[in-house]
């Protein structure tokens, strides 16, 4: 996907109209707005079942939705288009709660496997991107190291340095920390708090209160399938407006 001029500041590179979500009579996605900058750090919160995760699998293609538009750097989401819903994931990497490593490869491999068979990337040039980003998360010593021989934090770290191989627009993190030991959540938040800050457009669903105050450009919080209320980090933990948001943050 290119770059379709639009280097417009206020050009939303991920643009949500009307979005409904549905499991069977169970509707999760009550219709969401939400337009994203680039290089917008955005945190949702909200409880369990708010539509969080989602939200996010809806954004690249994951999940199909019923109603609404989303575009993603100006390409509407085509879900029937199987051609289509590659390039958009190749364009939004994603990052889970579990680390989903390939266990039979190193490493490296982890990292070059989809350079090279979706970019067609000769394995030389694959090899010294992987330990470009490997030094990026801290851990290109571990280029050879098999992922069973790391901690789940490593492993993460891992996981996003995968995920930076397809050079994506948009970074998504589903509530990336949650499988991790409380000690190493800290290693992890801080390989996307430098990602924020060398501009990547990051939306995370996450836990960690006190990283999405310190890092996020703006707040959504979600309530029962909808946007309940969006603002800067100072709006939302300072003032909050509805009951709903001050409970949650209670």
């Amino acid at each position: 996907m290119t770059d379709h001029g639009n280097d417009n500041p206020s050009f939303a590179v991920v643009d949500i109209r009307g979005l409904h979500k549905r499991f069977g009579d169970n509707e999760v996605l009550k219709g969401i707005d939400l337009q994203i900058k680039r290089q917008e750090v955005v945190c949702i919160l909200g409880k369990s079942g708010s539509g969080k995760s989602t939200l996010l699998r809806c954004i690249n293609g994951l999940e199909t939705f019923e109603e609404g538009s989303l575009t993603v750097d100006g390409q509407a989401i085509q879900q029937h288009d199987p051609a289509a819903m590659r390039e958009l994931r190749q364009n939004v990497g994603m990052i889970f709660q579990s680390f989903n490593l390939f266990p039979h490869l190193t490493v490296g491999k982890n990292v070059m496997l989809a350079p090279t068979l979706v970019k067609n990337l000769p394995r030389e040039q694959a090899e010294r991107m992987a330990r470009v980003l490997l030094k990026r998360v801290g851990l290109e010593e571990k280029f050879a190291a098999w992922p069973a021989n790391l901690s789940g934090g490593q492993q993460q770290r891992v996981a996003i340095a995968r995920s930076l191989a397809m050079n994506p627009e948009v970074l998504l993190c589903d509530e990336i920390t949650s499988a991790l030991d409380p000690e190493l959540v800290g290693e992890v938040l801080q390989v996307i708090e430098s990602l924020a800050a060398e501009g990547m457009t990051i939306i995370m669903v996450t836990h960690e209160m006190n990283f999405a105050r310190k890092v996020s450009d703006r707040i959504v919080f979600m309530h029962q399938g909808r946007v309940h209320e969006m603002g800067t980090p100072e709006e939302i933990f300072n003032h909050p407006q509805t009951d709903e948001l001050k409970q949650f943050l209670a």
